[in-house]
């Protein structure tokens, strides 16, 4: 380590150290991802709700309206959507459920913050096979 630029008293150490700035070869703990997955799904919500609201508002004004929004709604590509909006749903609920026991101070000790992360990306894939299956 050495020394450079020593202004008023204070040092500044330069570190030897490599730095990887590859975000793909970063191995993120698990409570990490689950918590980068409740914000992502949080945006996803967020995006897709006016699309949302606007299907509501046009399937309630006409008979017409409700029938074209219904042939929409089942066509493959939007399937695809439905269900990564489900998987949004219930991944935010899961997880902000999860984030609420921790602000509790419940779970905090990380064998249980590990267990309630595994639980929550199984609960929410889980539920989300089961409605894309109805659906």
């Amino acid at each position: 380590m050495g020394c450079e630029g020593c202004k008023t008293g204070s040092l500044v150490l330069i570190s030897k150290q490599p730095k990887n700035l590859n975000l793909f070869t970063i191995r993120l703990p698990l409570p990490a991802l689950v918590s980068i997955l409740h914000r992502m799904s949080g945006v996803l919500l967020f995006l897709l709700m006016p699309f949302l609201s606007w299907a509501l508002c046009a399937s309630l004004s006409s008979v017409l309206h409700f029938n074209k929004i219904v042939l929409i709604l089942n066509t493959w590509p939007i399937k695809v959507i439905q269900v990564c909006f489900i998987w949004a749903l219930i991944h935010h609920l899961m997880a902000g459920l999860r984030h609420l026991l921790l602000d509790l101070q419940v779970g905090n000790d990380l064998i249980m913050a590990r267990f309630s992360s595994k639980t929550v990306l199984l609960i929410s894939f889980i539920l989300t096979v089961i409605v894309a299956y109805w659906l």
